[in-house]
């Protein structure tokens, strides 16, 4: 009889989520939030990122919050480090998982790290070798794969080709991302067609925002041609400090009610996302989620 189809969720709404918003959250409630997280199932959290303080001030508790997370067995914490001195921060606070990011645009890795794509490549290829020898899972990031604020439109050769120079890396994980929202079904098959010639399926992750409205309709074209791994932030929130008109990730809770109609085993416990979600947004001053 056939298994059950089963995917696996990356929440990234501890990092990803709280780093476009105005409000500062106290160490201690970004702690409680994860640790909500913690306990719903879920196989991966992006918890923070160890940037300097100074590009991403809500963010700036890095070492604090992963120190002081309940680390649940068989989760992985990533950390975003963006360079050596980002990685030994993680290193040290007991991190299990890093990331590391670059995008299909020149403009918009200038703007968000500092460097050439080039030079981000570069500066990553030592780090993952090294997180690797140490046993960290190590995960990738290409952002504005489908589209550019800055450049607009993306060749997908220029997708396909860095998605093989990160590949070559050694990453166990890589998430193509919709960083602005402007993907359509049709352009999320042709890429997920095509990416399958650079590296093995299971080893693909689709980062979609919902900023059109078309983000479950996206993992909707993904998941047909067989990827796995979506990631998604509770609550929905999210966005980019260095894309202008990105709104927020796709919300967990859609995510989950969405697989669950079409019988789909994700592992993770709707109601504790959703008090997960509960806890956060009054604290940054929102409502209810949808």
């Amino acid at each position: 009889m056939k298994g059950v189809e089963r995917v696996k969720i990356c929440e990234v709404g501890p990092r990803d989520g709280l780093q476009n918003e105005s409000a500062l959250l106290p160490t201690a409630d970004k702690i409680a939030y994860i640790d909500l997280l913690s306990r719903s199932g879920l196989a991966m959290i992006e918890t923070t990122s160890f940037v300097s303080p100074r590009a991403v001030p809500a963010l700036a508790d890095a070492d604090e919050v992963m120190r002081g997370i309940r680390k649940e067995p068989g989760v992985t914490y990533l950390a975003l480090v963006p360079n050596a001195r980002g990685f030994a921060r993680a290193r040290a606070s007991g991190t299990n998982g890093i990331a590391v990011f670059t995008a299909a645009s020149e403009s918009f890795v200038r703007r968000n790290i500092g460097m050439t794509i080039e030079e981000s490549l570069a500066t990553f290829a030592p780090l993952v070798k090294e997180a690797r020898a140490e046993g960290l899972f190590v995960r990738g990031y290409l952002s504005t794969a489908f589209g550019c604020p800055f450049e607009g439109k993306v060749a997908i050769e220029a997708v396909l080709h860095l998605s093989e120079r990160l590949s070559d890396l050694g990453l166990d994980e890589l998430s193509i991302g919709d960083t602005i929202g402007v993907a359509y079904p049709e352009q999320v098959a042709e890429l997920t067609e095509r990416l399958q010639s650079t590296l093995p399926i299971e080893r693909i992750a689709m980062h979609f925002h919902d900023t059109q409205g078309r983000a479950l309709a996206n993992i909707a074209a993904a998941f047909t041609l067989g990827v796995r791994i979506f990631d998604s932030s509770s609550g929905g929130l999210g966005g980019c400090p260095y894309a202008p008109g990105a709104s927020g990730n796709v919300a967990t809770e859609e995510v989950l009610r969405h697989f669950a109609r079409l019988g789909v085993e994700t592992g993770i416990g709707l109601a504790a996302i959703e008090r997960a979600t509960a806890f956060l947004l009054p604290r940054l001053g929102k409502g209810p989620a949808a």
